[in-house]
């Protein structure tokens, strides 16, 4: 699937200019991010593991874009994405952050997201469907988004 991907990127090439690439982060004030892929290797103790702090004192969640060489955000989400609250960000926060962005633009604007759980829910999907018909890039969408794929967005390698 990454290839058919990047093939469909590659023979795409036009499009590159209009695709919005969207990701989003956790941050902590100890500076934990991302815990769930925290691994040690160790010839020495195998069975060695890797203390979590689930005791936080706070953290955020923010929310960026990036569509040829604007930044869109960064947005500070209230909570965690869900399938509940993510809609409402589509459809109320989105818009305002897109203003800039020249309507000629946003008029034939690709939109992506990975394939989260919280973006694969059926109202999601219907508003990415009414707002971007077949120009969204993501899990159940016309232009499937490859699983496990974070480094082809160029946030994850300018941000």
């Amino acid at each position: 699937m990454r290839l058919e991907f990047c093939h469909w990127l590659h023979t795409n090439r036009q499009l590159l200019p209009l695709i919005l690439f969207t990701d989003e982060a956790t941050f902590t004030c100890n500076g934990i991010n991302n815990t769930r892929i925290s691994h040690r290797w160790s010839h020495e103790n195998p069975h060695g593991t890797v203390g979590k702090n689930f005791q936080r004192c706070f953290s955020i969640n923010a929310w960026c874009g990036m569509i040829d060489d604007m930044l869109i955000g960064p947005v500070i989400l209230d909570d965690h994405t869900t399938g509940q609250n993510y809609p409402d960000f589509l459809q109320n926060q989105l818009p305002k952050q897109l203003e800039d962005v020249p309507l000629a633009t946003r008029i034939a604007m690709y939109f992506q997201h990975d394939g989260a759980p919280s973006y694969f829910t059926r109202h999601v999907m219907q508003h990415l469907n009414d707002s971007f018909p077949k120009r969204w890039i993501g899990r159940g969408s016309a232009i499937n988004w490859p699983p496990r794929s974070p480094d082809l967005t160029p946030l994850d390698f300018c941000l």
